[in-house]
């Protein structure tokens, strides 16, 4: 990604540059100061904060970087942009059923947003979905039992059935999706035991395969879901045991993030039609459960990529309204209670990763000797050094080529050792003032840039060293490639001069933040401001990370969770801190990892007093390193300055 040519730059040119009002579905914005902010809407009046305003608070108050933010009033915000949106394609349309949507647990099982869905969802009757006994317990503890919808899939034990319908009885409507057939014996056999009727769900095997990157739960490989045998199989023996008036819903999960409506309509289409003939067996329906799918415009470029969406949340509504009317009404079949598990688009945004950049490499050449000076070095060295005085725009492809030849002979040189690490210093100092050179002439060659060159702004770009670990923040960027949007949030009235990547604290080459969103998709370095680290703190935000990455994250160089501070807008334009979590210290870390850290201190300890024995230290430097060990143990597990 390259910043525009402007000499004179201003906050639009900024919030252009990294889309923010693309990707940032109405939140997110960038001020004239400068700095991004967050806003929501109060009876038609928008109130809208400062990041770093927010982050000085949080500063003042003793928590530090990398820190999680989350903006609670963006959570209540995505619940009502769904239910009111798909309120109305019901009312426009003439829809007799009503829509009831679920937040799936394990999208993010943070007590905070359970608990918050739970409350700010009641007046929708907004559900939860469960995936295991876990996850069971946590919806019944968080859900009115009057009306609570309860969407139970995964795989079911006893233990599991037996809360479940111990919950009907409580007024909870437990659903339980049938994955496999075998799940059925034992629903039955407990109910009759319990002396509860279940609600029934089956989860249907759709034939329609969905485009993105997660779509192994569509088409006949799927994981999950009955077949159409299995399906007639349930039917015949519930209605062998009177039971087929619990059969009340059926389950498809059309797959994650499905960036092509398109598909999300026919899927729609094919899960009608079993809804229809389920219906024609006699089953009581009532429910249909299109899972997941709803996606996330990561990108901010409204396309059918993998990472955005062709498409809005009201085409989503509509379509889905309009298709079961367009299938069931012909066969005079009532419209169900439509039901979808939209957990990405609900908790996305509610969440962003703060941290501060305290470290730099920059490619940079140093300056380069007088020619009279090379007169000794290796013939090689010269040529690099001739390669330097010819280059021109006509000669970019040549001077290059040469200038890898020699580079890689100069080198070879080096493993043989005929020359000297001094003379590679130089030869490498000359390879990149050429390099540099090259890649200011190509800005102005556009579309005549050689195919071999077009990379090399790349492998020039700096290396911005961040207080984060990729691992146990942002799992999904190392995992599989999952693009967020990142962006320093203050110094936006600058242009950034820098094409940078983003390395994490962590040991590993694969700690590293080198995808970013432009204009065209994907880009693979980001602009970025200069800085001094030593002298002025810069913070960058990675934004919309609050599905999934808060419970995917590993320990990966023993890296714990971040500090987490909760924030909420007031309606006259300040906010409130609400909550302030430390983030892991070490001994907790080394708990995880089944270390007790009474028993590591107490061992420190005897390996100083040994060595006071010996003589190596005195008692004041053993008591001097027994406290930086135990202070040590106390700390945070990022860098700290």
């Amino acid at each position: 990604m390259t910043s525009p040519p402007q000499q004179h730059w201003t906050t639009e040119d900024s919030a252009r540059l990294y889309r923010v009002r693309d990707w940032g579905a109405g939140y997110f914005d960038v001020s004239d100061k400068g700095e991004v902010t967050v806003g929501v809407e109060f009876d038609s009046e928008r109130q809208q904060i400062s990041l770093m305003d927010v982050v000085a608070g949080i500063r003042q108050r003793g928590l530090r970087m990398p820190m999680l933010l989350r903006i609670e009033n963006l959570l209540d915000a995505q619940l009502v942009r769904l239910n009111e949106t798909f309120r109305a394609a019901i009312a426009q349309r003439g829809y007799q059923g009503r829509y009831q949507g679920v937040f799936p647990i394990k999208v993010n099982q943070q007590r905070q947003v359970i608990e918050e869905i739970a409350r700010f969802g009641e007046r929708y009757g907004h559900g939860l979905e469960a995936g295991s006994k876990a996850e069971l317990v946590v919806a019944l503890s968080n859900l009115p039992a009057h009306d609570g919808l309860i969407i139970c899939n995964g795989y079911k034990d006893r233990e599991f059935i037996d809360l479940g319908l111990r919950a009907r009885k409580l007024g909870y409507r437990c659903v339980f999706v049938i994955e496999t057939p075998t799940e059925l014996p034992i629903i039955l056999e407990r109910s009759r035991e319990l002396g509860v009727r279940p609600i029934i769900g089956m989860r249907a095997k759709l034939a329609t395969t969905v485009g993105g990157h997660w779509n192994k739960t569509s088409g006949d490989r799927s994981i999950f879901g009955l077949s159409t045998h299995q399906m007639i199989d349930i039917v015949d023996a519930l209605k062998a045991h009177d039971m087929l008036d619990c059969l009340q819903l059926l389950h498809c999960h059309l797959g994650s993030q499905i960036p092509n409506i398109r598909d999300i309509r026919s899927a729609v289409m094919e899960a009608c039609h079993f809804y229809v003939n389920l219906v024609r067996e006699g089953a009581a329906m009532g429910f249909l459960d299109f899972g997941g799918g709803l996606a996330v415009d990561y990108l901010g470029s409204r396309s059918n990529h993998t990472q955005s969406m062709n498409y809005t949340v009201a085409e989503y509504c509509a379509d889905i309204v309009e298709v079961i009317m367009e299938t069931l009404e012909p066969h005079g079949i009532a419209h169900p209670t439509i039901v979808t598990e939209s957990g990405r688009p609900t908790v996305a945004y509610y969440s962003l990763l703060l941290f501060n950049i305290f470290d730099v490499t920059r490619f940079e050449p140093t300056p380069l000797p007088a020619a009279d000076e090379l007169s000794e070095e290796e013939p090689l060295i010269r040529n690099l050094f001739e390669t330097l005085q010819q280059l021109k725009a006509d000669r970019v492809q040549q001077c290059y080529n040469n200038t890898v030849f020699y580079r890689d002979e100069l080198r070879e040189l080096f493993k043989r050792g005929r020359i000297s690490l001094r003379s590679r210093a130089l030869a490498e100092n000359l390879v990149l003032q050429i390099f540099r050179r090259i890649a200011d002439l190509l800005d102005n060659l556009g579309d005549e840039t050689p195919p071999e060159l077009r990379d090399l702004r790349e492998q020039l770009a700096d290396i911005y060293y961040g207080n984060l670990s990729v691992f146990q923040s942002l799992p999904d960027h190392w995992a599989i490639d999952q693009v967020f949007p990142v962006m320093p949030i203050h110094r936006l009235d600058e242009k950034p001069s820098r094409d940078a990547i983003i390395a994490d604290i962590t040991c590993d080459s694969d700690g590293r933040i080198d995808s970013f969103i432009d204009a065209h998709g994907t880009c693979k370095t980001l602009p970025l401001h200069p800085i001094d680290p030593e002298k002025e703190d810069y913070f960058v935000g990675v934004f919309l990370v609050g599905a999934y990455q808060e419970t995917l994250g590993d320990l990966h160089n023993l890296f714990g969770d971040t500090d987490v501070a909760s924030v909420r807008i007031n309606a006259d334009g300040s906010f409130d801190i609400t909550r302030e979590t430390e983030g892991d210290s070490i001994a907790d870390i080394l708990r995880y990892v089944q270390y007790n850290p009474k028993d590591l201190l107490e061992r420190f300890r005897d390996t100083a007093e040994q060595a006071v024995r010996r003589g190596t230290i005195t008692v004041a430097e053993r008591r001097e390193i027994v406290d930086c060990f135990a202070a040590g143990l106390r700390g945070y597990s990022y860098y700290e300055s």
